[in-house]
């Protein structure tokens, strides 16, 4: 399942303000997440972002909205975002999926998509949960599902395929 531009989207799962006092790894998992949207940004690759009961929990942190300026975030209740209001992914049927918490959002969302047959690729230095535990038993269950386990650099150099593009460049600048 080598992941094609054409057919990836990203999915940013609930990365908000409240989650940042509790969750492990916080600013490094955000710095990732950064990392992958700044990468598929170059490569015209789009991105859907969730928020979890913002009125509790704040909006999504302000690292990743500045990045995501023409991107309006999808308020829900349910854990799964593919049941969120307006969720759709316009056809694509690539899914690198990142953001918190893994055992219960990302994991319920990654369920969804791969149940609905769609390929599905859990960024694992994008996601996390509050306690290691719960991260790794998020993880784990993910790929007995058949979702592939992949890091930030990996899925974006997958996507770029090849070197000495004005895009590799772009990309490697924001890898080094």
């Amino acid at each position: 399942m080598a992941l094609d531009r054409d057919r990836a989207a990203v999915v940013v799962v609930d990365v908000q303000e409240g989650f940042r006092p509790v969750i492990a790894g916080f600013d490094e998992m955000v710095g990732s997440i950064e990392t992958l949207l700044r990468g598929v940004r170059v490569m015209g690759i789009p991105a859907i972002v969730t928020e979890q009961y913002p009125r509790g929990l704040g909006s999504t942190v302000a690292e990743i909205s500045a990045l995501l300026t023409d991107v309006t975030p999808l308020e829900k209740t349910v854990f799964a975002a593919t049941d969120a209001e307006g969720f759709d992914l316009n056809g694509r049927d690539q899914v690198l999926i990142c953001g918190i918490e893994t055992h219960i959002c990302v994991y319920q969302t990654a369920a969804a998509l791969l149940a609905q047959g769609l390929e599905v690729q859990v960024v694992e230095d994008a996601v996390s949960s509050r306690t290691a535990a719960n991260h790794e038993v998020g993880i784990g269950r993910i790929a007995a599902l058949g979702g592939a386990r992949t890091s930030v650099e990996m899925a974006l150099f997958e996507l770029l395929g090849k070197a000495g593009t004005p895009e590799f460049k772009a990309v490697q600048q924001l890898v080094k």
